[in-house]
């Protein structure tokens, strides 16, 4: 027979202060030892190293209680240690040794470790390793001192997990509740999927309906780019054109009103220095020639006076002209001749002038005509005197008409000199008038400028704003084509275009979005989260199903494998309980399904409304029907001690018949046996030792002798139990 449990090793374990090891050889290894000695420690050991939790079941209160104590010989432990040995070459459990090592360590502050092959691992990793291979610290597999009928005194429920458990039941029911407990944390992670979902939706129909108008303001954008682009690229263009057109107009004008106000200045220059000195210089002469011709009417007038006298003289008749026109009279006649010309002079009238001259000729004339006739002797002189007259004044009066004429003529140059003063004060004022004509050109001009100045920083604000409406893509005109006759079309056409581009960007900032890219990434984000989440719920839903599947699988299994095992079981215990008692029967039924709560419910004294308990199962658990031989009263409640020894018995070795474990420990279950049936019990043992490898704690000679190897136990006065390897003859006397 194969061998799986190869050792055992005790380190501070409750008695065993000292290491000790367990060497198993054969099939069936018995234990022995007196009352006291600490056999059944060996038994707890295994209970502990093989996971069991229970303080009870190892007869201690708490972790501290299974360290070795110390003792005057050997001083205490901090902790105690359990280590068993398994033969793997048959993949009995699955790991890849052929050798496997469980290792259980408990401190005195409580804490336990665990380790496979040195390896720390968890409790929960060595209990599924050994359920595995059918291997388990507590039920049927390690029977204890004086829990040979604990299969009998176990509630239904209590019984019915041990017969699963010996059934190999037990990695299907961990498996059953690995799933059950994943379902519910699935149901969990369902019920938070579905809640964050829901908390996702209103939030996510917000951001589509956001996205909505994003996608709509993005239309609004791209037709705003299409239009802004043409736009500005026409309006550069004609910005461009008008001020470099405007610029030179500005340079023309400006070179025009450099030469108009030169030409002002010297126009100024030349009204203020030539006209004046001309006509200083001509009043100048004409103040000399006026002077001359004063003097020369003064002389006119004397002569005239005096030839007017002497004109008179010559008037008288028959009388010598000293007689008729004496010399006082003739000078008389010269200067009222002399007076008529100086009033005249007075009137400054070239034309009275010339009158007065006339009648003063005449007057002459008559004189000396009127001398000649009336004295014609006597007046020679008169008449010599008025010709010499005559002469004087007609030499005078060519003098003053030669005055005159110069006068006339200084005259009209002073007026030609004024009117040329006067037409260079007109081309002064021309001037002046073109200047003031080319400043107000040249102003209207920079006004047209500094427009033009206004509409590139209005065209510059329009890029700034197409920015941070369409971003980059604001800057496609500075690569658009003009279109034919694009410049020389009417502003008006343009500004319809800039009023069409206004009333796009009112739209767009009236969607209220904006660029939107953060509410679209989120967007995307909470649609990726949600459908995940939606994937999620599909994946937790379909795994919740599987997860059902499996364990109503499991369920179907283990209900099967439990009735076809219950099967078996009631047939071997049939034979054994035949065996023991002569005879008789012995049957396990499963009972009607009961309500089963998960949890006790609150205290009723809580009193408290909101607890309310967890939802109950339906379970069925096993009783026992047991009819002995001759006896006509059935039933657990009528069997005596041994009675009900001899049944706990029969039916822990029906229940190792169905699914052998490798080892099977029993603590002393024949201490209640009489001889006779403590060799039935031995034979029993043997038959098992067959299946599976036997540990067994007894007194019984009987069972000593089904054994392979004895080992005797016995402790000191130092209270530590020690080991030795007997014989029988020897172990009956170490059990006594």
């Amino acid at each position: 027979m194969f061998l799986s449990l190869k050792s055992i090793e005790l380190v501070g374990f409750k008695s065993f202060g000292k290491k000790t090891e367990l060497l198993f050889a054969s099939p069936i290894a018995a234990i022995v030892g007196p009352n006291g000695s600490g056999k059944s420690n060996v038994a707890e050991a295994f209970r502990f190293v093989l996971g069991e939790q229970s303080m009870k079941s190892m007869r201690s209160k708490k972790g501290e209680d299974l360290i070795w104590g110390g003792s005057p010989a050997l001083p205490r432990m901090n902790r105690a240690g359990v280590k068993v040995v398994f033969d793997n070459s048959k993949r009995l459990l699955d790991l890849d040794f052929k050798e496997v090592v469980v290792e259980r360590v408990v401190h005195r502050d409580g804490v336990n470790e665990y380790l496979l092959n040195g390896t720390p691992v968890r409790l929960k990793d060595v209990i599924r390793l050994l359920a595995g291979a059918n291997i388990g610290g507590s039920g049927y597999q390690i029977i204890s001192q004086g829990e040979a009928d604990r299969i009998l005194n176990a509630s239904p429920r209590e019984r019915r997990e041990m017969v699963e458990d010996a059934l190999g039941l037990k990695l299907y029911q961990h498996k059953k509740a690995e799933s059950e407990r994943k379902l519910e944390e699935t149901g969990i992670n369902i019920d938070k999927t579905k809640s964050l979902r829901r908390e996702i939706g209103p939030h996510l129909n917000f951001l589509r309906t956001q996205v909505e108008k994003i996608e709509k303001a993005r239309e609004l954008r791209g037709e705003l780019a299409t239009k802004l682009n043409d736009y500005l690229a026409r309006e550069h263009a004609w910005i461009t054109q008008e001020d470099a057109r405007l610029t030179e107009e500005v340079r023309a004008h400006e070179s025009e009103l450099k030469k108009l106000t030169a030409g002002v200045a010297d126009a100024r220059g030349k009204r203020g220095s030539s006209s004046d000195t001309a006509i200083q210089g001509l009043s100048a002469k004409l103040s000399e020639r006026e002077a001359k011709l004063a003097e020369a009417r003064r002389e006119s007038e004397r002569i005239s006076r005096e030839l007017g006298r002497a004109e008179g003289a010559l008037e008288a008749t028959n009388v010598t002209v000293e007689q008729i026109v004496p010399v006082p009279h003739v000078r008389q006649f010269a200067r009222d001749l002399d007076a008529a010309l100086a009033d005249a002079e007075r009137a400054g009238d070239p034309a009275s002038l010339r009158s007065v001259i006339t009648d003063v000729r005449n007057r002459i004339k008559a004189f000396i005509e009127g001398l000649t006739g009336i004295a014609p002797e006597t007046n020679e002189e008169v008449r010599q005197q008025v010709q010499t007259l005559s002469g004087s004044l007609d030499r005078v009066q060519k003098e003053e008409t030669a005055l005159a004429g110069e006068l006339e003529d200084l005259r009209r140059k002073i007026a030609e000199v004024r009117e040329s003063g006067f037409a260079a004060e007109r081309d002064l004022i021309e001037l002046e008038a073109a200047v003031r004509e080319a400043q107000g050109k040249l102003h209207s001009v920079q006004a047209a400028r500094a427009s033009i100045a206004s509409l590139r920083q209005r065209f510059e604000e329009e890029v700034r704003e197409g920015i941070a409406l369409i971003g980059a893509a604001v800057h496609g005109w500075e690569r658009a084509e003009m279109p034919q006759g694009a410049l020389s079309e009417e502003r008006s056409v343009q500004e319809k275009r800039r009023r069409d581009i206004e009333r796009l960007k009112i739209k767009i900032e009236e969607s209220g979005i904006g660029n939107g890219e953060q509410v679209v990434t989120e967007f995307k984000q909470t649609k990726e989260r949600d459908e995940f989440l939606a994937r999620e719920l599909v994946d937790l839903e379909r795994s919740a199903a599987s997860l059902k599947d499996i364990i109503a699988e499991l369920e179907k299994t283990i209900d099967a494998r439990f009735h076809d095992g219950l099967k078996h079981i009631n047939e071997a215990l049939k034979n054994f309980f035949a065996k023991l008692f002569g005879g008789g029967a012995a049957k396990l039924f499963v009972e009607e399904p009961r309500r089963r709560v998960k949890r006790d419910v609150l205290d009723e004294e809580e009193d408290d409304e909101d607890e309310i308990p967890e939802e109950e199962e339906l379970y069925a658990g096993l009783s026992i029907d047991v009819s002995l031989p001759r006896k006509k009263i059935r039933g657990l409640e009528v069997l005596s001690g041994g009675e009900r020894a001899l049944t706990s018995i029969a039916l822990i070795f029906s229940m190792t018949q169905v699914n052998p474990p490798p080892f099977l420990i029993l603590d002393e279950t024949d201490a209640a046996l009489d001889e006779a049936n403590s060799k039935r019990y031995a034979d029993m043992v043997r038959e098992l030792g067959q299946k599976s490898q036997l540990i067994v704690i007894t007194h019984n000679r009987a069972t000593m002798s089904a054994a392979g190897e004895l080992y005797g136990v016995t402790m000191g006065q130092d209270g530590v139990s020690k080991l030795l390897s007997v014989k029988l003859e020897e172990a009956e006397k170490v059990a006594k």
